[in-house]
């Protein structure tokens, strides 16, 4: 039985924790705020326009200093048998839309919420909502709690288990040092279709509804990431309804403004840390249902 956010809440209240003592710090609040106005930056990924080449793949390894092959390689197309996701060596990766028998390919990354769980979930401030659009992670500040994995409701953090000294949590940047200079991130410079736009928020928001307005038969008619989980700053347009198939189903209610009143009086009243696991994963399943309220 799916649980739906009222649900939770009232569970919520049944608990020691739940009580007038909650108090939150405005984390969310303050990295949302910088991005929710339009005019940080983003990128629009029109997946009718993808074809399917892995250069974004190849692009992203280089610019990160991952393990990378010769570009030809990536002309492999078996890859798209099953569906991949973003790793600590691969940062993103194209899959093919599995609900549709003909060859249709998405690309999957951090989505770089206007309203990050991973940095609201995050108790020594390691993850960060920049002005310019990107979520961006400091492994000096990382004591590898990996709360930001369970609050991430597109689970894109990944964790160097097999690194045993100095384990980071790994996920694109959104090429912020780019970004910062007005510039494309490596995966749209590399494009050679142009399946990704580079814009401001607003900008790309009405480059989506005018494509459309104008091509009704060719998209369905909703922009992945405008609302979902109060808004993202990749946004996604398809043939299909991406909601429920290719990306989680989410309603428009910035995730932080459950998963902080949690944490904060999880460590507020020193509730055992398995408890904040369990309890940001009820969180993020009733947040992937529909919006009862």
């Amino acid at each position: 039985m799916s649980t739906s956010r009222r649900d939770f809440i009232k569970i919520l209240a049944t608990l020691p924790l739940a009580s007038s003592s909650f108090a939150s710090d405005g984390h969310s609040e303050k990295n949302g705020d910088l991005a929710s106005n339009g005019t940080s930056y983003s990128v629009l990924m029109d997946s009718t326009l993808c074809v399917g080449c892995r250069k974004c793949e190849w692009a992203c390894n280089d610019k990160n200093h991952l393990p990378n092959k010769d570009i030809s390689t990536f002309e492999d197309t078996s890859v798209f048998a099953f569906r991949r996701r973003p790793e600590v060596d691969k940062f993103t990766v194209v899959n093919k839309i599995q609900s549709l028998k003909e060859q249709q390919t998405i690309k999957i990354q951090c989505m770089h919420c206007l309203h990050p769980a991973c940095a609201s979930a995050c108790i020594v401030g390691a993850l960060k909502k920049q002005e310019c659009g990107a979520v961006t992670y400091d492994a000096d500040k990382c004591i590898g709690c990996r709360y930001c994995m369970v609050a991430c409701p597109f689970q894109i953090p990944a964790y160097e288990y097999k690194n045993v000294l100095t384990p980071k949590v790994q996920k694109c940047s959104f090429c912020v040092d780019k970004l910062e200079k007005g510039e494309k991130p490596a995966c749209v410079e590399m494009c050679p279709n142009e399946a990704m736009t580079f814009g401001t928020r607003a900008e790309l928001i009405e480059v989506a509804n005018s494509r459309m307005h104008q091509h009704p038969e060719k998209y369905f008619h909703h922009i992945y990431g405008e609302y979902e989980a109060g808004g993202t700053s990749w946004l996604y347009l398809s043939q299909i309804d991406l909601r429920g198939s290719e990306f989680p189903q989410l309603s428009s209610d910035p995730i932080p403004k459950l998963t902080e009143t949690i944490q904060h009086g999880i460590f507020k009243n020193f509730v055992p840390p398995l408890a904040l696991f369990t309890l940001l994963g009820v969180a993020m399943h009733s947040l992937k249902d529909k919006d009862r309220d």
